[in-house]
């Protein structure tokens, strides 16, 4: 991990995805603040609401922070589902604020898992119809944010998104992690790469993505 430092205003907000809890942020929470940041874990009932419904409930936590005067910086940390939520919060309420943007997993172009129980599944849990990696999905008309720095860590034994999926067409670092979809959340060279990225916008030996 990287030195303890002084990071005063300086807040990560870190979100789950779907299926999971506030508490799965714990450990890696737990790191970040072990090496000087604040953080805020957000949680959200996952199963059955909209995308879209806690994307407005995460763009209203981020004007919230914009109007708190101990934070000058607030950074994104997400896994999974929660950063298509963060993607799609953006475009209702931009944080002047709004430091860095790092994804863990994401499913940017959808996950293949979505896709083949969207039709059993999807009419109950709605999440699961709108990541699925047709076109016309929510998560495919999601706008990509193009004025933040991103860095996305896949894990290479992923059995939820494919890799490719993980990407965007606008300009990101992205890395990957010998580990499954969840295990990024716990292992300590996942959380010493989202601390290289928020304190210096890059990865270690990685390159920007123009995907």
């Amino acid at each position: 991990m990287l030195k303890k430092k002084s990071r005063s205003g300086e807040l990560v907000l870190l979100t789950h995805g779907f299926m999971a809890n506030r508490w799965m942020l714990l450990r890696l929470s737990h790191r970040l603040e072990n090496s000087g940041w604040r953080t805020r874990c957000w949680g959200y009932e996952s199963w059955r609401t909209s995308v879209s419904v806690h994307a407005q409930a995460f763009a209203d936590v981020l004007e919230d922070i914009d109007c708190d005067s101990s934070v000058t910086t607030v950074h994104l940390v997400t896994h999974s589902m929660g950063c298509i939520i963060a993607r799609a919060a953006l475009p209702l309420y931009h944080p002047k604020k709004l430091g860095r943007f790092v994804m863990l997993a994401p499913p940017n172009r959808g996950s293949f898992i979505a896709t083949a129980t969207a039709s059993l599944l999807g009419r109950f849990l709605q999440p699961i119809s709108e990541l699925t990696t047709d076109a016309s999905s929510f998560v495919n008309k999601t706008p990509q944010p193009s004025d933040v720095e991103i860095g996305i860590i896949a894990a290479s034994r992923d059995a939820l998104v494919a890799m490719d999926a993980t990407r965007l067409d606008v300009p990101h670092q992205h890395v990957t992690i010998p580990c499954l979809h969840s295990s990024l959340l716990f292992r300590r060279d996942s959380a010493e790469r989202v601390e290289q990225f928020l304190d210096s916008g890059t990865f270690i030996g990685s390159n920007t993505s123009y995907e």
